[in-house]
Order: C-alpha cells, then structure tokens, then sequence
C-alpha cells in the first residue's frame, strides 16, 4: 500500500499540471443570450433557402436552366451560399414576379401594344373625319 501511494502523488502532480496548463490555452468560454428576432431571422432564412432550392428543383426549371447552359447542381451550391439578406432579396423577388413573367419578353408583347395603339388612333381620326380607313365608321356628310 506504502508503494501505491508513493506512485500516486507525482501522478497526481502531473495530472494537477496537464489541467492547468490545458486551461491556459483555451479561452474562456463566452455565454450569452440569443434574441428572439435572431431565431426567427435564422429560421425564416432557412425556410426561404429551403423554398428557392424547391423551385430550382422542378424539372421544367431545370430544363430551362440545362437550354442555357446552367448545370442545375451548380445553382444549387450557388443559392447554399448566399448570405441570408441575398437569400431573403431573391426569395422577395420571386414571390413578387407574376407566374409566367418574362414569357412576352420575346417582343411579342410590345408588337401587340404598338398594333392596339395604331388601331385606337386610325379610330379616332376616323371618327373625327380626317381619315377614311374603316369603312364601319359612318362620316358626316361635307
């Protein structure tokens, strides 16, 4: 028993050391409290991130973005690092646009636009008597 102890108090310097010594070099750990609106933030950036990778994740998107040479993978490591205000800007973006924007981009929209408009002032003159047009337009007798 004498020889047990005599082993056990350079062990327990030794043991007393390596944990002070352990603790020297880690910094204290800092504990503080965690806002409700940090929560909902990381919460509400999660939701939205977890939403843009579902529409990135349909196949007619990913058929659109294959056409225009976007490999579909990338985009989603793209959108994994975003920062949250960027996550939360696209995610606002896309619930604002109207579901199928972009599809009279083609200029058909505008040619239609400019042919309503050529109509509408062809009428008016009509109307007015300073042009004979559209033969539906009945003019005052001169």
């Amino acid at each position: 028993m004498e020889k047990f102890l005599r082993l056990t108090k350079p062990v327990s310097y030794l043991l007393v050391i390596g944990l002070l010594s352990l603790g020297m070099h880690l910094p204290a750990a800092q504990a503080g409290m965690i806002g409700t609106e940090a929560v909902i933030n990381a919460a509400q950036t999660q939701q939205q991130r977890q939403h843009l990778h579902d529409i990135l994740g349909r196949d007619d998107v990913k058929a659109q973005l294959m056409a225009r040479g976007v490999d579909p993978a990338q985009v989603q490591a793209r959108v994994d690092s975003l920062t949250e205000q960027e996550v939360h800007d696209l995610a606002a973006d896309i619930d604002k646009s109207p579901a199928g924007a972009g599809v009279l981009d083609s200029g058909l929209g505008d040619v239609l636009d400019l042919a309503v408009l050529v109509f509408l002032v062809l009428l008016i003159t009509d109307i007015l008597g300073f042009t004979n047009v559209f033969p539906f337009v009945k003019h005052p007798k001169r």
